[in-house]
């Protein structure tokens, strides 16, 4: 299976955002990606008082990523977007997976939330806006397991182990510079050696108002916890083809799964 990640440089205007995401999808589809991974928050990475209004999972989101889907007829993991929360002024930051027909096949709401106080660094507080989902979640991908989580999941390993069995998890980002320099790709490794699965991982890249600079480096990492896909600092496409069959030997010479041991 061919898989590509999209790395993006989403601002307040919605329309542009969307529009620049669905030429990068067309260029994975032209590539030969069966399934393409859009990052974090691919709608709309902005200020809050601009923040468009949250949609249901069909509202105009849906349907755009739904079209793309099937007029390319590829599997579309649609990053994430504001969806519709459960009271007025907090949203869910959630994840859709299209088949090749446009048809929604997981809906997945982000379940840890980034809530960090670094006095005169960083202040950022996700569950002021955003309410946590409380579901894992998996599809069948053309009779491939795939996980999914969104960015601040990435830390968060018990997670993880309640997709182990997956074959690919996928990993919509908008990490943040400062932590992403030095954890990103150290997290990614850990969480594919750690479930001997691929993972997918598909960054937001650059500066977003109001003062966020977001590290990109979207990557493809396999069960041996090897980087085979990188890309560069720019906005594009990374293509990375998935091999089943080491997958498969990987867990037959190495059965960490299998030998786990819940400790009482």
């Amino acid at each position: 299976m061919r898989v590509a990640v999209c790395q993006v440089n989403s601002q307040e205007d919605r329309d542009h955002n969307l529009a620049a995401a669905r030429k990068l999808v067309q260029q994975a589809a032209d590539a030969g990606a069966r399934l393409v991974v859009l990052p974090e928050y691919v709608d709309y990475l902005g200020p809050g008082a601009t923040e468009p209004e949250p949609e249901p999972v069909d509202g105009e989101f849906g349907q755009w990523a739904a079209h793309a889907a099937r007029s390319l007829g590829i599997w579309l993991h649609a990053g994430s977007f504001h969806e519709a929360g459960p009271e007025p002024g907090r949203t869910y930051n959630t994840s859709l997976l299209y088949d090749p027909h446009g048809e929604l096949r997981a809906t997945y709401r982000k379940i840890h939330l980034y809530d960090v106080e670094i006095p005169g660094r960083v202040s950022y507080h996700e569950s002021k806006r955003v309410a946590a989902g409380t579901e894992t979640v998996t599809a069948d991908v053309d009779g491939v397991g795939l996980g999914m989580s969104i960015c601040y999941d990435l830390r968060f390993p018990e997670l993880y182990r309640r997709l182990a069995g997956a074959q690919l998890i996928v990993v919509p980002a908008a990490f943040m510079l400062h932590t992403g320099r030095d954890h990103w790709e150290v997290l990614l490794r850990a969480r594919a050696i750690e479930n001997q699965c691929y993972v997918i991982a598909a960054a937001q890249i650059g500066d977003h108002e109001p003062g966020r600079t977001c590290f990109g480096r979207s990557m493809v990492v396999d069960p041996w916890g090897i980087v085979v896909a990188q890309a560069p600092d720019t906005v594009g496409v990374t293509v990375a083809d998935i091999d089943l069959d080491r997958l498969a030997t990987i867990r037959a010479e190495l059965p960490s799964l299998a030998n786990r041991r819940l400790s009482q």
